[in-house]
């Protein structure tokens, strides 16, 4: 009996791992636009989303901030604090074509991501789906 019990505990244990690895969100991702490349990596505690290319305009030249107008697009930390939450993970993303910051939802399923910023508590919310390129 106790070989049985200790034999369900590994089995848990395996399963856990196996389900924590799925949660991870790290690699590599395509926007919807084709525009953005993110890498997504633990940052701490969380996880956070830099991005690595950009087409097109390179410069932050929508940020609120006069003085990050100028600064490159590549290496700014696009998602931030991501963290599990439900069946996905929540952070805040900072979107370069308005230079404002939303509280986001990101769901995964195989080489895809669900990405949604919201405003206004989640009243109003817009998607895109990401394809991880590794």
């Amino acid at each position: 009996m106790k070989s049985l019990s200790l034999a369900a505990l590994g089995l848990l244990l395996l399963t856990g791992a196996a389900h924590a690895q799925a949660l991870d969100p790290s690699g590599t991702y395509l926007s919807e636009t084709g525009e953005t490349r993110v890498r997504i990596a633990r940052c701490g505690q969380a996880y956070c989303g830099t991005i690595v290319s950009v087409k097109g305009e390179a410069k932050d030249v929508y940020n609120p901030d006069a003085n990050l107008k100028n600064r490159d697009l590549v290496g700014i930390q696009m998602i931030s604090n991501i963290q599990p939450s439900g069946d996905g993970f929540t952070g805040q993303l900072y979107n370069y074509k308005d230079g404002k910051t939303y509280t986001g939802k990101m769901t995964f399923a195989g080489k895809a991501m669900q990405l949604s910023g919201c405003v206004l508590s989640g009243l109003i919310c817009r998607s895109q789906t990401w394809s991880k390129l590794n």
